[in-house]
């Protein structure tokens, strides 16, 4: 495939609508990281007219049947595998997908969101479901009427999915889940059945985190000229377009949660730097999927960040902030940083437990979307399937539906990506080590420039050009297949817990 360097000439016309649809995701990703960082709470009603309003906008801006005409006129003029080729075919399929979606129901989904999320919230803090049923009951009611704007689709949820994750289907989900979820239970089970490590000493200062995790955000890429970290309820990050990326993280003081949501966070932030700058205002110029940017954030959070390699630069600096961490050496915080058990929470999950929360979420949506599980039947289902999955008893809503914010957000379809992503990282860490020689000797020396450089050629530049099955064959010679996730955790965990 060419290298881009610069456009090729594309209708001026197509190219002025490409980037006021641009600008107008980058206003809404700028409101949208301050409505989670800094926005007073009373002001949450106000934005989200403005967010409705913004997101009426980029509607009918790609909804407009000018962009259907300047589309097929660019496909027939454009080469194969060129640029132009690649805007044709993406900008005509987000145009069909818009035109089949009201306008109307694009601003009360906006509008139903902006009143759900302080709902969620003083709902989780209390653990009160009933306090956040009638807002779930809309976002599933708004979803659903959104799934019938596509009556083709084999399942409804397939018109959810598609946003996220282009060419992903239930059937196909519920394949690759089925294949991860009979790997994943017996290796849980037979862990579990081994001494827990014990755990991190607590008492680590918020303060030393944080200067820990900016020092190591800095050696992925992470630059202050472009970049801002701050706190927020639920970590995340935001592209507010070239050189504007927005991590935020949260702190504990008994474990290094906040460290690897950094090195998470900041991933998906090196997907989105990592774009070849002229595809920006093109729509191209993000990243491809859900799955493919989970992918990033998962390599740099497991596959690095909780290796020896990386702790073997990193432990001496970690203790030198981190008193309590003192009187351990790598083998202690290495086991103790790869601790397996079933747990609760999902953003706190192990590396091998943390598909199973998602399978769970998945086979939930699904429910809710096909109206076969009730949302007052919510929590009783869940508490359910996390017995079935993880053995792990609910005690609360706060530790059970209401832990994640993303059906506040009315974002069904979202969390299956996050097991594509877990997947993905594996397929994409093989290809890398086979590539680069050397690769963990030069984290090992604290250089992550290499792991940067090999994901910035074979992923990150190539924005929307590719889609995710494409980019998964080209960077990696296979389809998407859980086999090498399920045998790296297996060998990692053997080596860790004495296993067979």
């Amino acid at each position: 495939m060419e290298s881009v360097t610069a456009l090729p000439p594309a209708d001026p016309e197509l190219r002025e609508l490409l980037g006021t649809l641009s600008d107008l995701g980058s206003a809404a990703a700028v409101l949208g990281w301050d409505r989670e960082t800094m926005m007073p709470p009373q002001g949450a009603e106000y934005r989200g007219e403005v967010m409705a309003t913004l997101e009426q906008l980029a509607h009918r801006t790609l909804a407009d049947p000018r962009v259907a005409q300047l589309t097929q006129r660019l496909a027939a003029a454009a080469q194969p595998g060129s640029v132009d080729a690649a805007i044709a075919r993406v900008v005509a399929r987000d145009h069909e997908r818009a035109v089949c979606i009201p306008v109307e129901l694009t601003a009360e989904i906006e509008r139903a969101s902006a009143a759900a999320i302080p709902a969620w919230a003083a709902a989780r803090e209390a653990s009160d479901f009933a306090a956040f049923q009638p807002h779930l009951e809309r976002q599933v009611e708004l979803r659903r009427d959104l799934a019938a704007c596509f009556p083709d689709v084999a399942h409804p949820y397939d018109a959810l999915l598609q946003p996220y994750e282009p060419g992903a289907t239930t059937a196909g989900i519920r394949d690759v889940f089925a294949t991860l979820r009979a790997g994943l239970v017996p290796l849980v089970e037979e862990i579990a059945q081994r001494p827990a490590p014990e755990p991190l000493p607590s008492g680590l200062p918020e303060a030393g985190q944080r200067t820990l995790a900016l020092e190591a955000a800095r050696a992925l890429g992470f630059d202050e000229r472009s970049w801002r970290l701050d706190d927020s309820t639920h970590p995340f990050s935001q592209s507010a377009g070239p050189r504007d990326q927005r991590v935020t993280a949260r702190w504990d003081e008994s474990d290094l949660s906040g460290l690897f949501a950094v090195m998470h966070e900041v991933g998906h932030s090196l997907y989105e730097e990592g774009v070849d700058p002229p595809l920006a205002r093109t729509t191209l110029g993000s990243g491809v999927s859900m799955g493919i940017h989970e992918s990033q954030s998962r390599l740099w959070e497991n596959q690095v960040g909780r290796s020896r390699a990386f702790w073997s630069f990193w432990l001496p600096r970690a203790q030198e902030l981190l008193p309590p961490l003192r009187g351990l050496d790598l083998d202690d915080v290495l086991r103790r940083i790869n601790v397996v058990r079933p747990s609760l929470i999902r953003v706190e999950a192990d590396e091998v437990t943390y598909a199973l929360h998602v399978i769970l979420r998945f086979e939930l949506e699904v429910a809710l979307i096909d109206g076969t599980l009730a949302v007052a039947d919510l929590p009783a289902a869940w508490g359910e399937l996390m017995v079935e999955l993880l053995g792990v008893a609910v005690p609360d809503d706060r530790n059970g539906c209401l832990q994640d914010v993303h059906w506040a957000f009315g974002e069904f379809g979202y969390f299956p990506t996050y097991a594509i992503g877990n997947i993905v990282s594996a397929q994409l860490w093989r290809a890398l080590r086979s590539a680069v020689p050397g690769v963990q000797e030069s984290i090992a020396a604290g250089d992550c420039a290499p792991v940067r450089d090999w994901l910035r050629e074979h992923v990150h530049r190539f924005g929307r050009r590719l889609d995710p099955p494409e980019l998964l064959q080209q960077a990696t010679g296979a389809a998407l297949d859980p086999a090498p996730l399920l045998e790296d955790l297996r060998l990692k965990y053997a080596e860790l817990y004495d296993l067979a």
